[in-house]
Parts: C-alpha cells; sequence; structure tokens
C-alpha cells in the first residue's frame, strides 16, 4: 500500500511509461542540457503533483516512468512538461531574456503506455537506453 499515491478522497497508483523526441530528431540533449534538462523535469513534474520515478536523457529521445494523479490528463501533464521545458531551454541556452510564447523545441506528439504488468520490461528498455547512451559516447570520445 506504500507504493500507492493518496488524495483527499483517493488512492491510486498511474504510471505511464512517456517518450518526447526533439523536433526533427535533432540531437539537442547533449552536454550541459542533458545534465540539467532532468532536473527541470523532475521540478516541473512536481508542480503537477506528479513522480518521475525513472528516467533517460537520451540524445535523441527522453523516456520516463511518472506517476501522474487521476485528476489529471496525461495530455495535460505532457503538455505542461514540454512546453514549460521549451520555454526554460530557449531562456537558458536561446539567449532569450524573457518568457516567450511559441518557442519549439519538442515534436508534437509523443508515446504513452500504461504500466502494469510491463513494468520491468519497460525499466529494463530505459535502463539498456542508458547503457547503449555510455557505450556510443564512449566510441565517440576514443574517435576524436
Amino acid at each position: 500500500m506504500d507504493d500507492y499515491g493518496s488524495l483527499a478522497h483517493t488512492k491510486w497508483e498511474c504510471k505511464y511509461h512517456i517518450v518526447c523526441i526533439p523536433k526533427y530528431r535533432r540531437r539537442g540533449l547533449l552536454g550541459q542540457l542533458k545534465k540539467e534538462l532532468g532536473r527541470v523535469f523532475v521540478e516541473l513534474a512536481r508542480h503537477k503533483e506528479c513522480t518521475i520515478h525513472k528516467g533517460s536523457l537520451q540524445p535523441d529521445h527522453v523516456p520516463m516512468e511518472i506517476s501522474i494523479p487521476p485528476k489529471y490528463a496525461v495530455s495535460q501533464v505532457v503538455g505542461y512538461l514540454k512546453g514549460k521545458s521549451a520555454i526554460w531551454i530557449a531562456h537558458t541556452y536561446g539567449g532569450k531574456k524573457r518568457n516567450i510564447v511559441g518557442e519549439h523545441f519538442w515534436a508534437r506528439g509523443y508515446f504513452v503506455s500504461t504500466v502494469g504488468r510491463d513494468e520491468a520490461v519497460m525499466r529494463a528498455y530505459i535502463e539498456r537506453q542508458s547503457h547503449e547512451d555510455q557505450r556510443l559516447d564512449q566510441l565517440r570520445f576514443e574517435q576524436e
């Protein structure tokens, strides 16, 4: 029962596997941005009473396992995460001095799947992606 979330009159466990991709699959999740974006996603998720249990920032996509309370629609939370993070990226790395609406970093769609029986498979996928990314970075570093 400890794994369940709690609202005023509700006990819940709503976990989702969500994958977001940058527009045109550009490899924009590198370097300093990659280090900071995880923290930004966690903070934004907290604003919507969500918890990111597992996530991995790959060069061309971001898979994550997230718990979303039943009072929020998945699309609402994903839109919030993508929109606010795009504004943060534009503000921090684009040299914008104010919050600009309409900054486009993320592609329009996303992948979502409920996590249930396949939770172990989904977690293994995220882990495998992290190890593969590290391996590719190491190969790239050795070639330079």
